[in-house]
């Protein structure tokens, strides 16, 4: 049995947040990513590299060229790499990326674990 998109997004989420690190707010529209991470403010963007209309490499970039959003980290989940590729470094667009399907616990480590890198990068001696 295959399990649709929508559902492994509403899954991924309902995952995570049942954490309760985290808040995750999901939006499959392009057009409509860049203004959800604009209102929401995220520590961290999850964005698959195909996605309909618009790749999720479009979607990076108009977030990198927002002021208000360039610095918001972004690890990019795709099933275009394998994890060998990822276990050596493969970056897409010079972002991190997970390799598809990805388990909750590989995805929340490889989310602490950025985010940890984000924040030793913005500690300022």
């Amino acid at each position: 049995m295959s399990i649709t998109t929508l559902t492994q997004r509403t899954l991924v989420k309902v995952l995570l947040e049942k954490t309760g690190r985290y808040l995750v707010v999901e939006e499959n529209d392009a057009a409509k990513a860049h203004q959800s991470a604009r209102n929401f403010r995220p520590d961290l963007i999850l964005l698959d590299v195909v996605m309909p209309e618009t790749g999720g490499g479009k979607v990076a970039a108009r977030i990198e060229a927002d002021p208000e959003l360039h610095n918001a980290p972004i690890v990019f989940l795709t099933a275009l790499v394998t994890r060998v590729e990822v276990k050596s470094g493969l970056r897409v667009q010079g972002h991190p990326s997970l390799a598809k399907p990805v388990s909750i616990p590989e995805l929340i480590n490889a989310i602490e674990q950025h985010l940890l890198v984000c924040a030793a990068s913005h500690v300022s001696l």
